[in-house]
Order: C-alpha cells, then structure tokens, then sequence
C-alpha cells in the first residue's frame, strides 16, 4: 500500500481540527500520518492535538503566519509519505477515503488526484445550502460535486493529493493568497503529469455559516481568477465569464423591470430551477429556499470580484 501525509494548515480552528482529526482516526486503514500546522493562530489547537496522538502518527507545527500555501509547504519538507494529501481544516473525511484512494491509485496511477466535496447530515441547513450552491451543475457547472463538468477538473485544497516527487519537482504550492491551489494544479498540467478525479474519494465541507462570509469567499475566488490568468493566460475558459455576465444580465433585467416587470421573468426561472433541483437533491424545502439565496450569493460573488479585478487589473 501507499503512504500517505496528510498535511493540514490551521488558523484559529480549533474545534474544527477536533472534528477533522476524530475522522481521520476512524479510517480502518492507518497508512498515514497527519501533520498539522499552525499558522499564526492565536486560538491554539495544540491541547486538540495532544488529544490524539495516542490513536494518530501526528505532528504539530506552529510557524508564523504566511497562509496556506507557504503552511502547506512547510508540513510537506516535514513529511515522508508517497502521496501527499491535502485537506482544509473544516473537512471531515468519510471513513471510506483512503480506502477509495488506494482502490483507484491501484487501478489507474496518478501524479495528481483530487475527490469532490459533499455535505454531512450533521450539517446546518445554511451550510447544505452553501454546498449545493458550491457542487450544483447550475452555479459551477458540477465541478466540484464531481459529476459532468464544464472545464477538465482541477484538485482543489479542500482535497487533493500530489506523488511526492511531483510536489517537491513543482516546488509546491505558491505565495498566493487565494488561488493558490489551481495555480498548483494548472502547474501539473503544464508540466504534462497525470490528474485524476477519484468520484468515490469524497470530503465532508462544512463551508461558511452565514452568506457574509460566504460572499467573501466567493469574491476572492473571482478576483484570484484574473490573478490566475496573468500567470497563466491560456487557463482562462469561458466558463469562467458566466458569473460575470449573470451578474451583468441579472442587472440590466432589474433595470428594464422598472418599465417592463416581465423582465425579470429569466431570473425568476433561474430560481425556481434551482430551488427546485436544491430541494429534490436534498429533500428539504427549507435547504431549497436557501440554497436559492446561496446560488445568487455565490454567482454575485464570483462574478462581481471578477469584474472588480478585470477593471483594477487588466483595465487600468
């Protein structure tokens, strides 16, 4: 069998390091080792940590605060695993997850893989929501809930996994702040290694709690994108305009409203499909009306820090 590090950054989550940890000591298989790594936290995870050392191979690392990508890199130069695999702290990773990974390594090997993310029952509704309109073919085009997708899927950091020499002949990952982690995938391509979506090697991704702090992040996705484009300009899909002109169409039917208000019949279907698809999906009317709030949120999102970084960035 492979083995595997599992290298997690940390800033200021505690409990979540509580919840992703008791996980990973649930695995049936234990041919891994987990390295976190604090970055910059003034809330510690250490106590956390020290809870399960005795039922883990762990190892706890605290360091100035750099963000995730240079936190990652150092975890891997700490690292000795075949495989390193890279989870974001607020994952909670299925009992089944290295299991389907090595199923899948040992069918069709890899230089690079990446699994989808899903939402735990335990899950609020609000973050149920937040993850359909994450995962849905009708706001991301399904990529990230590892179904059909419009663009070759990219690993993500919420889950993926790079062969040692691949990671350490890449350099790992960049100075970025948000992005980080395409760059690093679009850097495997580049490169001409091997990339694999594992369908079965799937996270828990417990996501923001609230649509403030999930716009954010949605924002800096948009805004990283056109970060992503300078360094790599021919990464840039049509796919990724969508949500700009969503944001732009959605705008210019509001305005027409005020002489036609059948104007807006476009965006009042648009909701209908996606309540409606959230809450068969789901089987909660609740999580659908939400998840109709999430999927604006996360077009507006994206979509108005794209434009906002194609005006600052390439415009000007």
């Amino acid at each position: 069998m492979h083995y595997y590090s599992v290298i997690i950054p940390v800033y200021n989550r505690p409990q979540e390091v509580e919840e992703l940890l008791k996980s990973l000591s649930s695995q049936p298989v234990k041919n891994f080792e987990v390295i976190i790594v604090e970055d910059g936290s003034t809330l510690s995870s250490e106590q956390v940590v020290d809870a399960y050392k005795d039922v883990l191979t762990l190892s706890y690392y605290t360091k100035p605060n750099t963000g995730p990508g240079e936190s990652r890199n150092y975890g891997a130069a700490r690292s000795k695993g075949d495989y390193l695999v890279v989870f974001d702290s607020d994952c909670i990773i299925p009992a089944h997850y290295f299991e389907e990974v090595e199923k899948e390594l040992n069918v069709h090997p890899c230089d690079a893989f990446g699994g989808p993310d899903a939402a735990h029952d335990s899950f609020s509704n609000m973050q149920k929501a937040v993850n359909y309109a994450m995962t849905s073919f009708f706001t991301t085009g399904g990529i990230r809930g590892g179904e059909k997708h419009l663009e070759t899927f990219h690993p993500r950091s919420f889950n993926m996994g790079i062969k040692r020499e691949v990671y350490e002949a890449l350099g790992g990952f960049s100075a970025m702040r948000y992005g980080e982690d395409i760059d690093f995938s679009i850097r495997i391509f580049e490169h001409g290694y091997t990339v694999r979506l594992f369908p079965h090697a799937f996270v828990f991704h417990k996501r923001r709690t609230n649509l403030r702090k999930f716009f954010r992040q949605v924002y800096h996705s948009g805004t990283a994108r056109i970060e992503l484009y300078k360094k790599h300009p021919s990464s840039l899909r049509v796919v990724h305009f969508l949500p700009a002109l969503f944001v732009l169409g959605t705008l210019f039917l509001t305005g027409c409203s005020f002489w036609c208000l059948y104007s807006l019949t476009p965006v009042l279907l648009y909701a209908i499909l996606t309540g409606v698809d959230a809450t068969v999906k789901n089987k909660h009317v609740g999580i659908g009306w939400l998840a109709v709030g999430a999927s604006f949120v996360q077009l507006f999102g994206y979509g108005t820090g794209f434009l906002t970084a194609v005006i600052r960035k390439i415009i000007f």
